[in-house]
This record gives structure tokens, C-alpha cells and sequence, in this order.
């Protein structure tokens, strides 16, 4: 199935949440008014003309019939397209049948049809697909962002209008974890928004109160700064508190990832807290393609969040390069992150060289880095001879992270020799009796995380 890169950018713009399609619910008059200052007719014609340009390219190509269908064809992005092919002929009520389906896909197929099942149909009945999602229980709250996100995309006038009058239904998004990510419901329609026009998007967002409109007004801010970093920064002079510490981390991001240079020369006008956010965010920027170069000016940092998600993130990026490196220069950094540190460099180091992980744990003192670096370890290299594991996850020194990953690592061996693994726990002194209760019963071990804020995301 051929493909242009048209059609391969629309596929990456639809996982994100969705974007292009029709202009839909213009339901009311003031709506309709609105919607003529926030949304130009230059963005209607050329979302019009990318529309029909990918409806003739469908035309051409042979189009599936059945989600399994598409699912069958070779190659990841075949499938995707065959899937955006085969919901772009589907009226809402087709989506709705279509979306009862979902269930019985596996769940990596299931949730790359949601996300084009869910963002297609908020451009055509958004509110049906709401409507849909609050009958789908927990999964219902992972699917409104993709609806919600699609539909501002191409009307944020109406999107905004109906989060207005149902804050209820989007109360569980945002926050940095669970639906939405670290964005509400505000800030998703704010940013959606800001793409097609900015000035709009702004005054919206100085409409709202409290936490939406704290979310919504850096969102437009950041949004800007991809394009425009100058101009978000005299925004962003405007907002007052924490909203500017976090809009000036977000411009400091942008700007970075465009010229580093000149993004720090910008931070260093700044001072306190704010100055110490936005170096944070560029030098987690920097460290994509220089991990050294960032670690040199970690230095510069004060102690704090900001000095520890940098240091985060630089070990992290070098580790992908070079995780011996990363990891001699991580355990002489002063930072009260060092957990998530380690298991970001471990998490890379025990994939390329296992023995050399190991050699590094074993010379490492006792201590909460040495104890990260054990339980990634442990958690990755399912090759180490269950007696082994068992020996390195007794060094643990914390005792609750020790139980844990006994436990796991038992777990695993009574896969292989439940009656060896079972006489280990029996025996050991290294865990308490309730914990051995857990072992034994299956409660204590399992596929779960390797230790405390293991895939913790960034708030932003």
C-alpha cells in the first residue's frame, strides 16, 4: 500500500489526538460568530483542500473492509492507514458499532484503533463520541482526551462551549498521570486552539478561573513558543507566579530544541525560581544530542527539582549512548532523584551490557542508588540464575524496596522450581514472615514495577 509523507505526518498528527477533518457543531448563533474570529478562512480552505487531497488518495488505493482486515496488512503503518481509510467512510453511527468492537482486539491493536476510531468520530458527532465514552466505565476516561483533543483541533469554539457547560465529564483529566496526561481538559482545548489562532486562544483562557485558567494560559504560551519563542516570552511576562515559572519552562524548551544559544542567553536574564526552571528544561533539551556539553553546566543549578530533573534527564539521554559514562558521572551528582536517576541509566545499560551492569552494581556502595540500580536490574535480566538473583536482591539496604523485589524475583523462580524457590523462602532471614506469606501465596511477586516512581512522567 503506498503512502505519501501527506498521509504518514496525518497518521502521526491522529496518535497524538487527531487533527484535520470537518468543522462540525455549530449548533448556535453566538457560536457561529465566533467561531468566524477564531478560526480563519485561509486554515478553513487548507484544511478543506488537505480533506479532499486525502480523499482522492484513498480513492486510489484499494480500501479495507473490516477493522480485522486492515489489522492483517504488513507493516505498522499500512495498518494505520487502512484503519484512517476505513473510519473516514463510516458515518457515527457506523464508528459507534465500530467501537463496540474494540473489545475483542488484542490490546495492542485495540488501542491504536481507539485513538483513529475515537479522533475521527469527534470530528464528525463529538458529542456522540462523548456520549459513547461515558458508557465505557474506566476506558471511558482514557478516550475523552483523543475526543476531546480531536475536536478542538478543528472547533475549538464548540469544544470549549461543551467543556463549559460538562466540566463534570473531564475531572479526571490531567494532573501529569491517568487520562490527558499533564494537561486538563483547559489547557487541551487551549493549545488545540493557540495552533489555528493564538489571540483567540488567549482570550478564552483569561475567560476561565482558577486551575483551568492557569493551565490554559501556559498552554498558549507554550504553543506559541514553538513558533515564536520572542513572543512567548512577552506573554509569558504577563502571567505572575508559578503560571510564569512554568510557561518560561516551556518557552526555555522550545527555544532549546531551536537554538540552544540563544535560549540560554534568554535564561539568563531570569532569576530565582524561574531562571532555575526554564535552564532545567533546556538543558534536558540539550542533552538529546550532547549529553556532555549538558552535564557541564549542571553545575550552574541550584539544589532543588529543577537541578534533579536535569540531572534526571541528562543520565537518562547519555545512558542511551553511553551508560558507563552516564553512570560514573550520575553517582557523583548531589540530587534528591537519584532512584529514578539510576533506573533511567540502568534501564539502557542492562539491555546493551548485562556484565557490565552487574560489575558496576557490585562496586557500588550501599545506598539508594546502589539499591536502583539492583532492582532495574533485576527486573530486566531475566537470564541471571534464580539463586543469583535471589543472593543480589538480598543487598538490597531499603528493607520495603528488599521484600519487594525478593518477591518478584521468587515469584520468577517458582516459575522454573516452585519446590527450590519455595525452600529458599521457607528458610530466608532476608524477609519478614508476612512477606514470605505473600511468596508463598502468589501475592508478593509477579510482573510488577521495579521500584518506587519507576516510569514517573514529568508535570509540568
Amino acid at each position: 500500500m503506498a503512502m505519501n509523507s501527506s498521509i504518514t505526518i496525518g497518521i502521526a498528527a491522529l496518535l497524538l489526538g487527531g487533527a484535520g477533518g470537518f468543522l462540525v457543531g455549530k449548533g448556535g448563533s453566538s457560536a457561529e460568530a465566533t467561531d468566524e474570529s477564531a478560526i480563519s478562512s485561509s486554515d478553513a480552505k487548507l484544511r478543506r483542500s488537505a480533506a479532499e487531497t486525502s480523499s482522492r488518495d484513498a480513492d486510489e488505493r484499494t480500501r479495507v473492509r473490516s477493522v480485522e482486515e486492515a489489522l492483517q496488512e504488513p507493516g505498522q503503518m499500512a495498518r494505520m492507514q487502512s484503519l484512517i481509510d476505513l473510519y473516514a467512510n463510516m458515518s457515527p453511527e457506523e464508528l459507534m458499532a465500530a467501537a463496540e468492537g474494540l473489545e475483542s482486539l488484542p490490546m495492542g491493536d485495540r488501542i491504536m484503533a481507539s485513538i483513529l476510531l475515537f479522533s475521527r468520530w469527534a470530528e464528525v458527532d463529538p458529542q456522540g463520541a462523548l456520549a459513547y465514552s461515558n458508557t465505557m466505565g474506566f476506558g471511558g476516561m482514557f478516550a475523552k482526551p483523543t475526543i476531546l483533543r480531536s475536536w478542538a483541533s478543528v472547533d475549538p469554539v464548540n469544544a470549549a462551549k461543551y467543556f463549559s457547560e460538562n466540566p463534570e465529564e473531564f475531572a479526571m483529566m490531567g494532573g501529569g498521570r491517568g487520562p490527558g496526561g499533564g494537561d486538563n481538559a483547559a489547557a487541551l482545548i487551549a493549545r488545540e486552539w493557540a495552533k489555528l489562532d493564538p489571540a483567540a486562544a488567549l482570550a478564552w483562557a483569561n475567560t476561565l478561573e482558577g486551575r483551568d485558567k492557569s493551565q490554559a494560559l501556559v498552554s498558549v504560551v507554550g504553543e506559541i513558543a514553538v513558533t515564536d519563542p520572542a513572543k512567548a516570552v512577552t506573554m509569558a511576562a504577563t502571567l505572575e507566579g508559578d503560571d510564569q515559572t512554568r510557561a518560561y519552562g516551556q518557552i526555555a524548551e522550545q527555544w532549546a530544541a531551536k537554538d540552544f544559544a540563544a535560549a540560554e542567553s534568554w535564561i539568563n536574564t531570569l532569576s530565582g525560581e524561574a531562571r532555575e526552571r526554564a535552564l532545567s528544561e533546556a538543558l534536558g533539551v540539550l542533552a538529546r544530542n550532547d549529553p556532555q556539553a549538558a552535564a557541564s553546566k549542571v553545575a550552574s543549578l541550584a539544589e532543588g527539582e529543577g537541578r534533579d530533573r536535569a540531572i534526571r534527564d541528562i543520565a537518562g539521554e547519555w545512558a542511551e549512548s553511553n551508560p558507563a559514562e552516564a553512570a560514573a558521572w550520575l553517582v557523583n551528582q548531589s540530587t534528591g532523584d537519584m532512584g529514578d536517576a539510576m533506573r533511567s541509566v540502568m534501564g539502557n545499560w542492562v539491555n546493551q551490557d548485562s556484565a557490565g551492569a552487574l560489575a558496576f552494581i557490585q562496586q557500588q556502595p550501599v545506598g539508594e542508588g546502589r539499591d536502583s540500580a539492583t532492582q532495574t536490574y533485576l527486573w530486566m535480566n531475566r537470564d541471571m540464575a534464580p539463586d543469583q538473583a535471589i543472593t543480589l536482591a538480598e543487598s538490597i539496604s531499603d528493607e520495603r524496596d528488599r521484600s519487594r523485589t525478593i518477591g518478584m524475583t521468587a515469584w520468577r523462580w517458582m516459575q522454573e522450581d516452585e519446590a527450590a524457590a519455595r525452600a529458599y523462602v521457607e528458610s530466608s532471614t532476608a524477609i519478614s514472615d508476612e512477606a514470605k506469606q505473600r511468596i508463598l501465596s502468589g501475592e508478593g511477586g509477579g510482573p510488577g514495577g521495579p521500584g518506587r516512581g519507576m516510569g514517573r512522567g514529568r508535570n509540568r
